[in-house]
């Protein structure tokens, strides 16, 4: 797993992460993160989520990886709700969670 990356909010309002803004994220922010790390094999692991398996963002995942992406639609097809579990169940939940609850407020107003 390769650090945390939160899509932030964009002029006072949420954004959604959709597939151009998911591929500027594994260009910008991922892939140069990866290429420090100098590894010889390794393998690209993603859920199906509907950004992530776009026509244009499964291409180029399968340009930088091949073989060795696990996604849906990919060369090992990985199922939405699988019983298996990812890395998410691993990391990210129980970090969020600890961001979440680290200032316990004190009064309606610190809420």
């Amino acid at each position: 797993m390769i650090g945390t990356f939160f899509f932030k909010v964009d002029r006072g309002r949420n954004v959604t992460v959709n597939g151009e803004r998911y591929r500027a994220m594994i260009r910008n922010f991922f892939l140069p993160q990866l290429a420090e790390l100098n590894l010889v094999d390794m393998w690209f692991h993603q859920d199906g989520a509907t950004s992530h398996t776009a026509r244009e963002t499964m291409e180029m995942l399968k340009d930088e990886f091949g073989e060795q992406l696990i996604s849906r639609n990919g060369p090992v097809n990985w199922q939405p709700g699988s019983c298996d579990l990812t890395a998410l169940n691993y990391f990210l939940w129980g970090y969020v969670k600890s961001l979440v609850y680290v200032d316990k407020p004190n009064t309606i107003e610190a809420l």
